[in-house]
């Protein structure tokens, strides 16, 4: 009997006015799996992302989460828009999302932060959230600041923050958008830290980045992007060492990643 698969989607398209920045993307992650999504600066990694829970409207395609498809519907412009908004929050709620810039409440404490999703749209109780901030601010190393405003926080503090957030809505899938991208160089390891254990727990994740060797070290499957389509793909061993594809080796030369 085949699994359904965590997440899964069909030629997905993405148009920007007349601009096509997604073309016939399709993949599937498994349960457990994780996939890193590389590829050069304006390849349409993050908006790759982005379609998967409808922060981008895509132009066609299909998204399947835990094998529920999301209903869609076009729009006059050409785009696809949710059909059923009360299925499209669930469904969100299924895929934590991890940005760049955080996006953190700077009017809200780190676990003020990490407890509203559970408590406001899960309506869960108000102790029975307290129990799981700390338990996901103890496993991402932020429990002694839960009383502190982000403003207050360095940038790998806040997206240890964000990535707690994320997982207290108890995800199926962990969407992870360059989550190292807006970081000083010395803050970078302590969040591939936790995005590592979270991939040792058996987290299923899709994430855009450019940390090469990251890529090669955690994910089950890569996906090299290139203008808008997915170049290249497999086993990290494939990507890093023997790419079919030419623009993919180029890139994995350039990237300049020390392979031991």
């Amino acid at each position: 009997m085949t699994s359904i698969a965590s997440l899964e989607i069909r030629n997905l398209v993405k148009y920007f006015g007349e601009t096509l920045v997604l073309e016939d993307i399709s993949f599937e992650a498994q349960k457990g799996e994780v996939i890193s999504v590389i590829g050069a600066s304006g390849s349409g990694k993050s908006t790759m992302l982005r379609c998967i829970n409808f922060l981008e409207q895509p132009s066609a395609g299909q998204i399947f989460v835990t094998g529920e498809e999301i209903q869609t519907k076009p729009s006059p412009n050409g785009l696809l828009l949710p059909a059923n908004q009360k299925q499209i929050q669930r469904i969100r709620s299924k895929l934590g999302m991890v940005f760049q810039d955080f996006n953190l409440w700077e009017h809200k404490t780190i676990l003020e932060n990490v407890i509203e999703g559970p408590l406001i749209v899960q309506k869960r109780t108000k102790s029975e959230v307290l129990e799981l901030g700390e338990q996901l601010l103890n496993q991402v190393g932020m429990w002694e600041h839960k009383d502190a405003y982000p403003a207050f926080l360095s940038g790998g503090q806040k997206q240890r923050s964000a990535i707690a957030r994320a997982l207290a809505m108890e995800p199926e899938v962990m969407l992870f958008d360059e989550p190292t991208s807006a970081l000083d160089p010395e803050l970078v390891q302590e969040v591939l830290k936790v995005i590592k254990s979270l991939a040792e727990d058996g987290r299923t994740m899709i994430l855009v980045t450019h940390e090469m060797a990251f890529a090669r070290d955690v994910s089950s499957k890569v996906l090299f992007l290139h203008q808008g389509q997915i170049e290249d793909q497999g086993t990290p061993e494939h990507i890093f060492y023997q790419p079919d594809s030419v623009r993919c080796r180029e890139f994995i030369s350039q990237s300049q990643v020390n392979m031991r």
